[in-house]
Formats: structure tokens, C-alpha cells, sequence
């Protein structure tokens, strides 16, 4: 068995080695970090397979049971995040290579954010579960900061401001749970939740879920990310996008799934409705304000508001097919959106084209690239065999399933709305001219980049039935 400790540890302690080799080569930054990557990925890969083939993996650090030990757990829900979290970051990695930046301190930055992003994944305490929120968070700020100009600082302020209050909130929650409880282990917790004073307990999951809101860019606390998103180097907007709000996600599927149980919903009548409620709201607002932007990504960083509002309605349906259906969104998501970024990113290094009035007769001077942008873009859309079609029906199936016919009516319509914000940029692609001239360059490894999110748009559509498969004996159990 791979110890779980090992997917934290590897990034955490290699994240020092590019920062001090910088002061003798600053290009042996990416080298330690690719190596570092790989060994990542092909652990992941090994803790995954165990844990969805049989038992899931757990480790009590130092030997310490919870309540007073720190308890490590990858289990069928844990396990397909964090294999996105090594091939995401790897993948991006290679358009760093030449996109930049490609400082000794950016690559130490750029691990620390995978380690910490990795322990929210497989941590089973709440009060760790913040610890590395705050590791991930902290280098979130700092990479979108590493971007030139005064906009991208304003930005990575505004980001820290905000996140810093979504992460305070969390903070607290984890006390009134602790005041309450008596624990932070989630599995102690799921068992006490129903006999503790449900004020408490209510806080606690209401702060705690508000500042999980804030890190997942949900209406109306998701006024960091558009500027972050747009003026962050493109390398880090796309790791930012497949990630940060998707780990963030997954951590309040787990906090209602494994901590506080499906046992709240019943006990506690107005979380579901409320939850809910914010989702529909999200995928409307997110909608509205992704119409009315001329630039792509903000356009994209708005859809992304939308999107999350689509797996939200699949946690907190807290079905089968619902859960089942924002696991496969987030991982879709992770690879559509990251995989858009980064042509943006290809398409504005290659010809300075920034709005969607700008891709004027792109298809033209680049046909594959344009394919490349036109795929993702219907993926994000819903558009089938794509995994985003995949993701949306299951949710909506789930919504159907426990009578949710507001939900399940938005999520239909919010294939509706992505074709609205996202179609126009196809028709100045396809139908509108002239074509651009070529102003820049890019490189072999951005263009791979840009196509290895195609194929998994692709490749995670037509297989998500077997994600339902091996997702579907943890789900029977918790649900």
C-alpha cells in the first residue's frame, strides 16, 4: 500500500528545492518541478486504483488514532481528485515551459498549491482541512501576483481579501463544530452531529459552507475571481480554473456527505432548500453577468459561476445520480475550462486577440485551434458525447429523482444559457471575417496542452458511466 502521506508530502518538500536552486540556475525550476509531478501522478495513480479496487486507503500519521491524530483517507469520492490535481498541474506545467513564468520561486509556489490542494483532497479533519486550504490559498494569491503591472497585484489583493474572509468564516465554523462535538475528526463527527446542540451544529455547517462558497466563486461571493482570472498569467488562470474552486467543491461534497451526513437534511429542514436556492440563484447570476462580457476569459471566469451552481444542486440533492453528477462536472469542468484558458492564452500569444469580437475568421487562418476552442466551448455548453453533456444529465436526473423540479428546470436551461454567452464566439470564428494576422508565436507544448484537454473532453463524456460505476458502493453507503 502507498501511503497517502507521501501525495502530500512529495510537493510540500520538493516546493522548497526551485526557490534555492534559483540563486545558482533559475532554470532548473522546471525540471525539479516536472520530476516532482510525474512521481505525483503515477502515486496518484497507484492510491486510486487501490482505492476504488477494494478498502479504502487510510493512514494515522505517527500511529495517533483521531480524535488526537491526524488521519489521512482516500477513499471512491477522494480518489478521482486527487488524480486531477497531479495530471491537471502536470499538464499545465508543460505550457509553462514556454508561456512562462519560469522563475525558480514560481515553480516553488506553483508545488506548494498542488500540496495543499492534494491534503484538502485527503485530509479527514476539519481543522486540517482548513490548514490546507489557507497552503493552497496562500499560493493561489501569490501566483496570481506573479503576473506583471499593477492589475494583476489589485487582483491578487482583491483575491487575498476575499479568500481570506471565506477561510476566517470556515475557521469559525470549525470552532462552534468543536465547542459542539467535542471532535474534529469527520468520522467521530458524523457520529455525535445528531445527539449535539443543533444550534451549534447548524452554525458550524452554515459557516463553514459560506466560506467554502467564497473559495468555489459562487453568486455573490465570487467577485474575486473575474480579475483574477483575467489578469493572472495564463498558465496560472488555468490551473487556477481546473482546480482551486473544484477541490473547493469537493470539500463541501465531503463535509455533508462524511462529516455531518445526510442525517442534517432531515434533521435540519431549511440547509437543503437553502443550498438550493443558492445554486439556482449562481446559475442565473453567473449567466447574466457571462452574457454581458466582451473579453473571453472574463467570460469564461463568469461561466464558471454558473457551472459551480450546477454541481452545487448535485450535492445538495445528496442523491446517487445528483452526487455522482457534480463528481463528474467538477472533473469535466477542471478539463474544459483549463483546456479554454489555454487557447485563449495559444490564440492571444499567437495573433493579440483578446475579445470575442476580435476572433473574427479564426477559423480560417487556424482550423485547428478553432476546433480546439469550438469543442470546449460546446463541452461547456452540455453538448453530447462531451463530459459537460455527461455532468449535466446526471444532475439533472438526480434533481428529478429527489422532486427538485426548480433545480432540475435551471439545469436544463443553463445548457440554454451557456449557448447564449459561448455561440457567438463560434459564429465570429466560423462565419465572420477577415481572418487574423499572425502577430506572435507560441509552442509545441502550448498547443499540446491545449489538445490533451480536447481528447479528455471527449474521452470523459463517453466514459462517465464507469466514474458512476466505481462511485455508485461508496454512494449506496453514505446516501
Amino acid at each position: 500500500m502507498i501511503d497517502p502521506a507521501l501525495l502530500v508530502a512529495l510537493p510540500l518538500l520538493a516546493s522548497v528545492v526551485p526557490a534555492t536552486l534559483a540563486f545558482f540556475r533559475e532554470r532548473l525550476g522546471w525540471p525539479v518541478a516536472l520530476v516532482t509531478l510525474l512521481a505525483q501522478t503515477v502515486l496518484s495513480l497507484f492510491v486510486a486504483a487501490e482505492a476504488v479496487d477494494g478498502t479504502p486507503v487510510v493512514v494515522d500519521l505517527g500511529g495517533v488514532v483521531p480524535p488526537f491524530g491526524i488521519r489521512l483517507v482516500v477513499d471512491p469520492l477522494a480518489a478521482p481528485f486527487v488524480v486531477l490535481v497531479a495530471v491537471a498541474s502536470l499538464g499545465v506545467l508543460a505550457y509553462t515551459r514556454t508561456a512562462g513564468p519560469r522563475s525558480g520561486p514560481f515553480y516553488s509556489v506553483y508545488l506548494l498549491l498542488v500540496g495543499g490542494l492534494t491534503g484538502v483532497c485527503v485530509t479527514a479533519d476539519l481543522f486540517n482541512l482548513y490548514v490546507f486550504l489557507e497552503i493552497s490559498g496562500i499560493a493561489a494569491y501569490a501566483l496570481v501576483a506573479r503576473a506583471s503591472g499593477g492589475k494583476a497585484a489589485f487582483a491578487a489583493l482583491k483575491y487575498l481579501l476575499v479568500g481570506t474572509v471565506g477561510a476566517s468564516l470556515y475557521l469559525l465554523g470549525v470552532g462552534y463544530a468543536y465547542v459542539a462535538t467535542g471532535t474534529l475528526s469527520m468520522a467521530e463527527l458524523s457520529r455525535v452531529a445528531a445527539s449535539s446542540d443543533p444550534t451549534l451544529i447548524l452554525s458550524a455547517f452554515g459557516l463553514m459552507a459560506v466560506g467554502l462558497g467564497v473559495k468555489m466563486a459562487l453568486y455573490p461571493l465570487h467577485t474575486w475571481k473575474p480579475s483574477a482570472y483575467d489578469h493572472a498569467p495564463v498558465g496560472v488562470t488555468a490551473l487556477l480554473a481546473a482546480l482551486v474552486s473544484t477541490v473547493a467543491a469537493y470539500a463541501l461534497a465531503r463535509l455533508l456527505l462524511s462529516a455531518y451526513t445526510v442525517d442534517l437534511l432531515a434533521l435540519a429542514p431549511l440547509v437543503q432548500p437553502t443550498l438550493l436556492a443558492a445554486a439556482c440563484i449562481s446559475i442565473l447570476a453567473g449567466s447574466i453577468l457571462a452574457y454581458r462580457e466582451r473579453r473571453l476569459t472574463r467570460r469564461l471566469a463568469y461561466s464558471s459561476v454558473s457551472q459551480f451552481g450546477v454541481v452545487l444542486v448535485g450535492i445538495a440533492v445528496a442523491t446517487p445520480l445528483g452526487v455522482t453528477g457534480a463528481v463528474v462536472n467538477l472533473i469535466g469542468h477542471a478539463a474544459m475550462k483549463a483546456g479554454a484558458f489555454l487557447a485563449a492564452g495559444v490564440i492571444a500569444a499567437r495573433y493579440g486577440l483578446l475579445t470575442v469580437e476580435e476572433y473574427r475568421g479564426l477559423a480560417a487562418e487556424a482550423p485547428y485551434l478553432a476546433g480546439a476552442v469550438a469543442v470546449l466551448l460546446l463541452g461547456l455548453v452540455g453538448i453530447p458525447p462531451t463530459v459537460g453533456f455527461a455532468g449535466k444529465f446526471y444532475v439533472a436526473l438526480g434533481a428529478a429523482q429527489a422532486g427538485a423540479w426548480v433545480p432540475f428546470g435551471l439545469v436544463l436551461a443553463s445548457t440554454l444559457f451557456s449557448l447564449s454567452y459561448f455561440a457567438p464566439v463560434l459564429q465570429r470564428m466560423y462565419v465572420e471575417g477577415p481572418p487574423p494576422e499572425a502577430s506572435g508565436t507560441d509552442s509545441a507544448g502550448m498547443r499540446a496542452a491545449v489538445a490533451g484537454t480536447v481528447v479528455a473532453t471527449i474521452a470523459l463524456g463517453v466514459t462517465a458511466a464507469l466514474l458512476e460505476g466505481l462511485l455508485a458502493p461508496f454512494l449506496e453507503a453514505v446516501l
